[in-house]
């Protein structure tokens, strides 16, 4: 199974562990890879996204003021493990070089299209919505028109357009803490003007690990024949939601069919880092790193939204593990799609 990636030689890696059981997913071995209290202000780094950039690696980072206000932080790392970042946030400026700053920002993603990276984070607008920004230095962010209208979370771009459309994930939701969610897709020709919405997948009332709601994680990988997308699923429990990372792969041309979807978690919390934090029991995909010449993925994750984890996998190993264990598709009725 080949990734329609770019090759990067130094990803960040660590080889499994003999005797592993379970999904092919293996934690790195000195997680958290950041802990709390990371930079001056910034109590807390979790739920955050990184790219490869000129040999090296560059994020952007979920971080919680000490009080408790959250906003986006760059921070950079020569191998993608050890990262320094900056003391203040990113400035957000509009099409004018104007200040426009979100009053908050959180969960970020970053995703590289074309010649030019777009960050998709969670903010404000009315209620819980989508934010926007591109760049293409790291130094200048300019705020782009927010995709919808409230309520939403979880937007993931796709890294290359299909069809000569922006393909967007997202979840419509509430403005609490969304004891609900589908994941759905939207297109766009300008990244202004969204239509064509369909939707993906829903919560699985027979996996019980992803019955309460599910939401993107990582940009969509390419494969040769689909797309391989880590999300995450939600159940609740008598202590509160548990947050697990799920695998589905999705049709190439049109990713709103669901060709296989794992009926099994891929990660759940497990270690302390995982399972004890601010909020506790939260494993939180947001970004991959993807070496086409070897196959390997690296996988960041946001832990007990406390801090950032680290875990692999291999094309090989995670796309055969996910079409074993694949229970239903796409569940859209024709009535649905529209």
């Amino acid at each position: 199974m080949k990734m329609i990636c770019d090759e990067v030689k130094n990803i960040p890696w660590q080889d499994k562990p003999e005797g592993l059981t379970g999904a092919p997913i293996w934690r790195y071995s000195e997680n958290p890879v950041i802990g709390r209290n990371p930079v001056e202000g910034v109590a807390r780094i979790f739920n955050s996204a990184v790219v490869p950039y000129e040999g090296k690696f560059i994020g952007v980072f979920r971080g919680e003021q000490r009080d408790g206000i959250p906003f986006i932080y760059l921070g950079r790392s020569e191998d993608g493990i050890h990262w320094n970042f900056d003391k203040d946030k990113i400035i957000f400026v509009d099409e004018e070089g104007n200040e426009f700053m979100p009053s908050y920002a959180y969960d970020p993603r970053l995703v590289k299209v074309e010649d030019t990276y777009y960050v998709i984070w969670c903010q404000d607008f009315y209620g819980a919505s989508i934010g926007m920004a591109k760049t293409k230095d790291f130094k200048t962010f300019v705020r782009i028109e927010n995709p919808f209208l409230p309520f939403n979370r979880n937007a993931v771009l796709f890294p290359r357009k299909v069809d000569g459309k922006f393909l967007l994930l997202s979840r419509p939701s509430d403005s609490g803490h969304t004891p609900f969610g589908d994941i759905f897709l939207s297109e766009s020709k300008d990244l202004e003007y969204w239509g064509h919405h369909r939707h993906v997948m829903g919560r699985s009332y027979n996996n019980w690990w992803e019955n309460l709601k599910i939401g993107g994680g990582a940009a969509p990988i390419e494969l040769e024949d689909g797309w391989l997308l880590f999300y995450h699923g939600v159940t609740g429990t008598c202590n509160g939601y548990v947050y697990s990372i799920g695998g589905a792969i999705l049709d190439k041309e049109n990713p709103s069919i669901v060709k296989y979807r794992c009926k099994e978690f891929l990660i759940t919390p497990e270690k302390d880092y995982e399972e004890r934090g601010f909020v506790p029991n939260v494993c939180f995909p947001c970004a991959t790193i993807n070496d086409s010449a070897t196959g390997k993925i690296a996988i960041y994750y946001g832990a007990a939204d406390s801090y950032v984890g680290l875990a692999f996998t291999t094309v090989d190993e995670i796309v055969a593990y996910i079409k074993e264990h694949s229970s239903v598709g796409n569940e859209e009725t024709e009535i649905g799609k529209r």
